[in-house]
């Protein structure tokens, strides 16, 4: 699963540093408090989610209703929802039974500083948590809450994130062909990509070609992170702030193509991206500047 602490920097402009600090207050107030010292769980659940990292997928909601022409404020609770839930794909990515990470966001991992159980737990309490803001989010109908659930849910679930993650462990018989190791990061990246993006769309009321080229928008963006995050595999800790050399076992677009092939190929999604953007209508957007100023 993606982390948020890849070498892709972002863009220090003041209307992204703005809503950032904005989610990161909202997630501030919105997570569970411990009760004391002993709740170890919400301890967790906190610093793991409070840790410092990009906010790329909350931040991909608000600026999309930016450019839908919706007040970005009214996505908060679901764009911290997705904040939560990427989260918690961290702390189980990282676990020992999957890739046994030791460093995520600069510090050492959640099963390394609470206990692999607390990990587990606070994984499933921030999933449960990230449906319960969205389903109870202000200035949102009870239609728009039920809608954004489901969508967080199927993102999430046994074609989302958990199958793309149970593929990227288990798929040595399919290590050679691209198209699988391409299905994959769509599954274990794209997913909350695409779900911020449908959100974006729900809540602005877009009609179905827009919400179409809004999705298509969020697939090519997320397998373009995820290549960049395989491009950087080989960096060091201290560039990146996890672990690397991660993918050794693994066959990636970069093992595949190689370094150079795979470069193009990231300057291909990053065209088709746009292409989607144009379609929609918002090729001078938030959005599409954004891309630019991540890719180049």
């Amino acid at each position: 699963m993606q982390t948020q602490n890849s070498t892709l920097p972002l863009p220090q402009c003041d209307s992204l540093l703005r809503l950032r600090r904005q989610v990161d207050e909202r997630l501030a107030m919105r997570l569970p408090r411990p009760e004391s010292e002993l709740d170890k769980v919400t301890l967790a659940l906190r610093e793991g989610t409070l840790a410092p990292g990009k906010r790329i997928r909350p931040l991909l909601l608000l600026l999309a209703l930016g450019d839908l022409g919706v007040d970005p404020d009214i996505g908060l609770d679901p764009a911290c929802a997705l904040e939560m839930i990427h989260a918690a794909s961290l702390f189980l990515d990282d676990m020992p039974c999957m890739d046994n990470a030791s460093l995520r966001r600069g510090q050492p991992t959640i099963h390394l500083r609470f206990g692999e159980d607390v990990a587990v737990l606070a994984s499933v309490a921030l999933l449960s948590h990230a449906y319960g803001i969205t389903a109870t989010a202000p200035r949102l109908t009870p239609r728009q809450r039920n809608d954004a659930v489901a969508t967080l849910a199927r993102a999430v679930g046994a074609q989302g994130l958990v199958r793309g993650q149970f593929r990227d462990l288990h798929g040595a018989q399919e290590a050679q062909q691209l198209d699988a190791v391409i299905a994959t990061n769509q599954l274990k990246t794209g997913s909350l990509f695409t779900a911020a993006l449908e959100v974006a769309a729900l809540l602005a009321g877009a009609e179905r070609t827009r919400t179409r080229h809004l999705q298509g928008f969020a697939n090519e963006l997320g397998l373009a992170f995820q290549l960049l995050d395989d491009i950087a595999d080989g960096l060091t800790p201290e560039q990146t702030g996890k672990d690397c050399q991660q993918d050794r076992a693994k066959a990636t677009v970069v093992s595949l193509l190689g370094q150079q092939a795979a470069e193009q190929q990231l300057a291909t999604h990053r065209e088709a991206a746009l292409s989607h953007l144009d379609a929609a209508g918002l090729g001078d957007g938030e959005l599409a500047a954004l891309m630019r100023q991540l890719f180049g």
